[in-house]
């Protein structure tokens, strides 16, 4: 018996340890869309989401590449934004048809040069239920603690107030008193 209880206490303890570990991103941080991003829009707020978060990528991207392997696949990371957003990858060079906020409708390649200018990539722009683009960070932030902040920044409203430097400087400064 107790070698059996045992037994189930380090099952247990390892299904724990694995659960708390990285989850794919494709399947647990981005959610799936048919590419109307006003019909993703109207979801979101009948959700009582924040809004609509767009990761605008390239294929072979190292920068978006490694926001998926060492951020965006950490388990508080995905239930977070996922709680607060709808989330959909956006590739910059996809000859994929999409509506936009407004429902125009065009290539994803379309999507981000010509309507957000998306130049570089990874690009995170967060949008309000109304359709408007309320936040925009270029590039990988440097690790999950960036990106929670960045999150916090536009859940919070901060973003109304202040730049993301300036909120991240603040926080870090209070951490560090």
């Amino acid at each position: 018996m107790k070698r059996y209880l045992l037994g189930m206490l380090l099952f247990l303890a390892a299904g724990m340890l694995q659960a708390a570990g990285p989850r794919d991103p494709e399947t647990h941080f981005f959610d799936q869309t048919l590419g109307d991003f006003r019909e993703e829009m109207a979801l979101a707020k009948a959700e009582g989401k924040t809004g609509v978060l767009l990761f605008f990528e390239l294929q072979d991207c190292p920068f978006c590449e490694r926001m998926k392997r060492t951020v965006l696949n950490q388990p508080e990371v995905q239930d977070f934004y996922k709680q607060h957003f709808l989330i959909f990858p956006v590739d910059i060079e996809g000859q994929v048809d999409v509506v936009d906020f407004q429902g125009h409708e065009m290539t994803e390649k379309d999507f981000a040069f010509k309507e957000n200018r998306v130049r570089a990539t990874p690009v995170f722009l967060f949008v309000d239920l109304e359709g408007k683009p309320v936040a925009r960070y270029t590039g990988a932030t440097r690790d999950k603690e960036e990106f929670m902040l960045l999150g916090r920044y536009v859940v919070d409203g901060i973003y109304k107030s202040q730049s993301f430097t300036r909120y991240k400087r603040q926080q870090r400064a209070a951490v560090s008193h």
